[in-house]
């Protein structure tokens, strides 16, 4: 074996996540038909086949918030997977947590786009149409905090789901380098749940036209998970 072998070897005894949810359960079958369904449902909310050239252009124009709408709810899917093929849990605790994943998410599904929808016609002037129609600025300040709670809600159980984990390192075996990444991956959700909180508290308490920018409270996000990664890499 070459030196290079044996530091991969090493690197990935070490540095390698152990996978001890191999086996699918009729709790990840759930969870997975729950988010296609969500992501259906997100589909059939775009409205109905164009029959025109200007209609084609109108949902074209609808593809930003589609977008935005798809990423958020791939990335909480993605999230609860990886946790899931981890750890491979599934006691009542991570059953509630995750079931209760599910039921915000079903309630939050069809309200995400419409908030983006929106979003993007405030900021485009109305180029970009949206078809729920926000009469007041109050209205769409309302929906900045319906958006604020569920993604304080959605990461905030995924980060509880991590910390279940960590409180079954024992249990679980976890080596160092895992017992690292688990508490890196609290901290992470945790930030992004605490930061939905802190948009909705500041679009409730300020007046209605500094309200309307606290959805620029979402940009520390990328800041925020940068300074985080760094530090437990640091820390390592």
């Amino acid at each position: 074996m070459t030196k290079s072998e044996s530091k991969q070897t090493n690197l990935s005894s070490s540095e390698d996540f152990k996978m001890r949810g191999t086996q699918i359960t009729r709790l990840e079958t759930f969870m997975d038909a729950a988010f296609a369904f969500a992501m259906t449902m997100l589909v059939i909310s775009v409205g109905t086949i164009p029959k025109n050239y200007p209609e084609l252009i109108i949902s074209l124009k609808e593809i930003p918030a589609f977008v935005c709408s798809f990423f958020i709810i791939m990335t909480f899917w993605l999230s609860h997977r990886t946790w899931s093929r981890r750890y491979g849990l599934e006691d009542k605790n991570t059953i509630f947590l995750s079931i209760s994943l599910i039921f915000i998410l079903l309630i939050y599904m069809y309200p995400l786009r419409l908030i983006f929808s929106n979003l993007f016609a405030w900021l485009s002037n109305g180029w970009f149409p949206s078809t729920f129609e926000v009469k007041s600025k109050s209205e769409l300040i309302g929906l900045f905090v319906i958006y604020g709670i569920g993604l304080f809600a959605m990461a905030g159980i995924i980060s509880l789901l991590y910390l279940r984990a960590y409180s079954k390192r024992i249990f679980l075996k976890l080596n160092k380098f895992e017992v690292h990444k688990t508490k890196n991956k609290i901290t992470l959700l945790a930030a992004v749940s605490f930061t939905g909180l802190v948009a909705t508290f500041l679009a409730l308490i300020l007046s209605e036209n500094l309200a309307l920018w606290s959805v620029l409270t979402y940009l520390t996000i990328p800041i925020t998970v940068t300074f985080i990664n760094r530090f437990y890499k640091k820390n390592k």
